[in-house]
């Protein structure tokens, strides 16, 4: 018997993936979001779309929606899902300068999608950073938290504000 809230922990405290056959299949959703601190000079380069490498947020969005998809390649234990929709936004801010990202993930399954969310804004981040890094090496990325998250057993959450 695992440790309660430790379910991927055997009774002999070795990593496991969780059995999800029993569960029942629910629609689950998870919104998470992230923040990419940089340079005025830089969220400028964004918003005009004059980023050397191209247009980072087109890259970014694609990038977290690819990243959402193979989670469970890249961390572990994590359950290969279907998943149903995945959408990566940006809100780009001057107080504090940089961007926001936000992304939504959906599945009708047996296991939740935070993973999912989480990974598609983690790398939208990245990719963000990635894109205009060579004009601002000081950016960085912070607040990748769970914002909701919706269906099974274990119901709703949503952060405090």
């Amino acid at each position: 018997m695992s440790k309660p809230g430790l379910t991927h922990l055997n009774e002999r405290g070795e990593a496991h993936m969780v059995d999800v056959a029993d569960k029942d299949v629910t629609v689950r959703t998870a919104v998470a979001e992230g923040f990419v601190s940089m340079l005025p000079e830089t969220l400028r380069l964004v918003r005009d779309g004059q980023a050397k490498k191209g247009d980072v947020l087109a890259t970014a969005r694609i990038a977290g929606i690819m990243a959402a998809k193979r989670t469970h390649e890249l961390i572990p234990l994590c359950h290969p899902l279907p998943l149903s929709k995945v959408t990566v936004d940006f809100e780009l801010t001057d107080e504090p300068c940089g961007i926001r990202v936000e992304a939504a993930v959906k599945v009708s399954g047996k296991t939740g999608v935070e993973m999912e969310a989480l990974t598609a804004v983690s790398v939208a981040c990245l990719t963000i950073y990635d894109m205009v890094k060579a004009v601002d090496r000081g950016m960085s990325l912070s607040g990748v938290r769970l914002l909701e998250k919706t269906g099974g057993r274990s119901g709703t959450f949503r952060a405090e504000a």
